[in-house]
């Protein structure tokens, strides 16, 4: 993007600040408690832009103030202001680079807590083990970032102690942005437990994170659901054999189905079985409104085959390797531990690079 299209949208943004700091000041807004929250709202995500926006515009001012200087017929001032203008120079890129990334639209579903579903692809037991390493993977990253809530939705267990299905909710300030990258086919090369020869192995476990979505953002005709009830074989049903506490949801139109029965109640497991249904047609809609949107679950999965991978966790090399940035880790038990933000940031500034170049 040329310097002067964004300064011109920059500038755009600090008139907006302003006005709306007169709105809100305007004893008539104040009574139009709605108003008041749309404008504070709107005020906070502009702060941060107009705050580097005004760093910017004084540091431009102050270089040219420096040049200037740098003609005086006083040497030893002519020196202080080449000194001042190498120093300003210096800072002027970087902070350029920073509004540039300002300028990258945030995704509305950053801020959003997210449903994460992971499944055994191809590999048999060995990829029921890794789909359990994972999601201890992703509850121990949740633990680090303090506050972040990890709730269980649904469990199909395989009988060596591995998962082919866990469905699970991560609730935190900014779960969504953090977490989107993990969605596609994590690949694993080890020694099996299970395999007596030693030979190296490679299984596949697909993961999806989907953004919670609220009832408002998608509408579901009661009429279109098939309810039913069953024992449950998760907590609750440890407690109430007797009772139907689980709960599974079939969307008639779509064809999807959600089961939940690690809540004590059927209420409970019955929000958290709609929660997960709304979050999945909601992806569904965005699949067909613009495929370029994360192409949402069905670039997130693949088919889970070997040969589709965003990331391979290599144990005899102790490797981790992210295919889309090209990225290797050689800290695998720190990542299997949690330790993901490396990742994490290196993705980030790959999607605002592309998303900055697609604005140019």
């Amino acid at each position: 993007m040329e310097i002067q299209q964004m300064l011109q949208r920059l500038e755009a943004w600090d008139r907006r600040f302003e006005e709306l700091n007169r709105l809100m000041a305007d004893p008539g807004a104040t009574q139009d408690y709605e108003k008041i929250t749309e404008y504070a709202k709107e005020r906070a995500e502009l702060e941060e832009k107009v705050a580097s926006y005004r760093r910017y515009q004084k540091m431009r001012t102050d270089l040219t103030a420096a040049r200037e200087m740098c003609t005086d017929e006083d040497e030893e001032l002519r020196e202080m202001a080449e000194e001042e203008v190498a120093q300003l120079e210096a800072q002027l890129e970087p902070l350029e680079e920073e509004l540039r990334r300002l300028l990258v639209p945030k995704d509305p579903r950053d801020e959003k807590n997210v449903i994460v579903e992971i499944r055994a692809g191809a590999g048999g037991d060995e990829a029921g083990l890794f789909a359990a390493e994972l999601f201890r993977l992703y509850t121990r990253y949740a633990e680090r970032q303090g506050g972040w809530k990890t709730e269980m939705v649904s469990e199909n267990r395989s009988g060596i102690g591995g998962f082919k299905e866990v469905v699970f909710t991560i609730k935190g300030r900014g779960a969504y942005s953090r977490l989107k990258y993990e969605s596609g086919v994590h690949r694993v090369q080890r020694v099996p437990v299970t395999e007596s020869s030693g030979r190296i192995h490679t299984s596949t476990v697909t993961v999806a994170v989907l953004p919670e979505v609220d009832e408002v953002e998608v509408k579901i005709d009661p009429k279109d659901l098939d309810i039913s009830s069953y024992c449950s074989s998760g907590p609750g049903g440890q407690h109430m054999q007797k009772n139907e506490t689980a709960v599974r949801i079939i969307h008639k139109p779509s064809g999807l189905v959600v089961t939940c029965e690690n809540e004590r109640s059927l209420s409970q497991n019955k929000l958290s079985a709609m929660s997960v249904l709304r979050a999945r047609l909601y992806e569904m809609e965005q699949e067909k409104q613009n495929d370029e949107i994360d192409q949402a679950r069905r670039s997130q999965v693949g088919t889970g085959e070997r040969s589709e991978k965003i990331r391979t966790y290599n144990f005899p090399q102790s490797r981790v390797t992210d295919h889309r940035i090209g990225m290797n880790s050689y800290n695998l038990p720190g990542v299997m531990e949690g330790n993901l933000d490396d990742f994490i940031e290196a993705l980030t500034m790959d999607e605002q690079t592309r998303r900055l170049e697609s604005l140019a």
